[in-house]
């Protein structure tokens, strides 16, 4: 076996993970398939010689696979953007074997467009986490329903709605025919379920979460309840992999995108590749925020003053505590900011 290290792409798939090893040069050493598991994986890569470090894609189970090889084997292993990995690659065609080889060559180079490996601990509480989110967009998704079946049947409502003196006059006051009724009762009762099941994953977050030092510090922010202390924690993860508060911004999808040529200037609104679930919390906190603090009450007063629409000033305002927040978070709770918390798997 060659003792000159090598660099490899994984292509990582449900049938079985594409090896590529290449050298320093960009040579091609082996691509071949592989079945799923971490020693064969090893082994595959490992006749070429020492591995110098690894790339995979991020998609559903990557982070899995590559926290064990790194656990096991203590290769480096950096995670790939799907969307920009897609970007730089010239082919249109997409095969296992051309994806691998683009991984090995981008990591070899070091033009691989990272992505954080969040370890296994905040992976899980992730999960927790999107299950609640999955939970309320088909909560939301039954409201409509039902709001859609009384907008067709010109049903006016004396109450303001999901009150309960709503759901009263739902049962007893709206006037549907047969059919109309039945569905309407089974959408009520889904609602009903669907409440349940968010109270008892909102029951485990807290208890997962309770002894945080992150959540318990977000908890103090007048203005930021436990929905967005919960989701801050588990998509962002740690504050300290970003080097400054308008890093973070970016990431969360709060800045704006630039869309300037020559000598005319001009944004797009905000940035697209963002968790829009992040920034929906993001931007609801910051219409609590201005509601209940001065220091944003006055920041909004002012954009407002210079013309801003409701929405600009609410997205200014959520961008601004963002990095303000960066700044507490770096100051009062976490380490100093580590170089390769980013990028590095350990």
């Amino acid at each position: 076996m060659s003792t000159v290290p090598v660099f490899v792409g994984l292509d990582y798939s449900l049938t079985g993970v594409q090896v590529c090893v290449v050298d320093r040069e960009g040579n091609m050493l082996g691509n071949q398939k592989v079945p799923d598991e971490v020693e064969t994986i090893v082994q595959a890569a490992s006749r070429f010689g020492p591995v110098h470090s690894a790339a995979i894609e991020a998609c559903c189970g990557a982070s899995d696979l590559a926290e064990r090889i790194v656990q096991r084997h203590g290769w480096l292993i950096h995670l790939g953007h799907p969307g920009y990995v897609a970007r730089i690659k010239q082919n249109p065609d997409k095969t296992d074997f051309s994806d691998a080889h683009l991984l090995a060559d981008l990591e070899r180079v070091g033009y691989l467009p990272r992505v954080w490996l969040a370890p296994k601990s905040l992976r899980e509480l992730r999960t927790l986490a999107r299950d609640r989110q999955a939970l309320v967009r088909q909560c939301r998704s039954i409201r409509l329903r039902i709001t859609a079946l009384l907008r067709d049947h010109r049903q006016v409502s004396p109450f303001n709605r999901w009150t309960q003196k709503w759901y009263v006059w739902l049962k007893h006051g709206v006037e549907l025919g047969e059919h109309s009724r039945w569905v309407l009762d089974r959408q009520l009762d889904r609602l009903a379920w669907m409440t349940q099941e968010i109270r008892q994953v909102e029951k485990r977050l807290h208890e997962a979460m309770k002894n945080d030092r992150l959540v318990q510090y977000l908890l103090t922010i007048k203005g930021v309840g436990y929905v967005t202390a919960w989701t801050l924690r588990t998509e962002i993860g740690r504050f300290d992999r970003f080097r400054t508060g308008r890093q973070l911004a970016r990431f969360c999808g709060l800045s704006p995108c630039n869309r300037s040529s020559g000598l005319k200037m001009a944004d797009a609104g905000l940035i697209r590749a963002a968790n829009p679930e992040l920034r929906r919390v993001l931007i609801e906190a910051a219409w609590s925020l201005i509601r209940h603090q001065p220091r944003w009450q006055k920041l909004a007063a002012s954009l407002r003053e210079r013309g801003k629409s409701g929405s600009v000033t609410c997205a200014a305002v959520a961008n601004r505590f963002v990095r303000w927040l960066w700044h507490q978070v770096m100051k009062n709770i976490e380490s100093p900011r580590l170089a390769d918390v980013p990028v590095h798997a350990g």
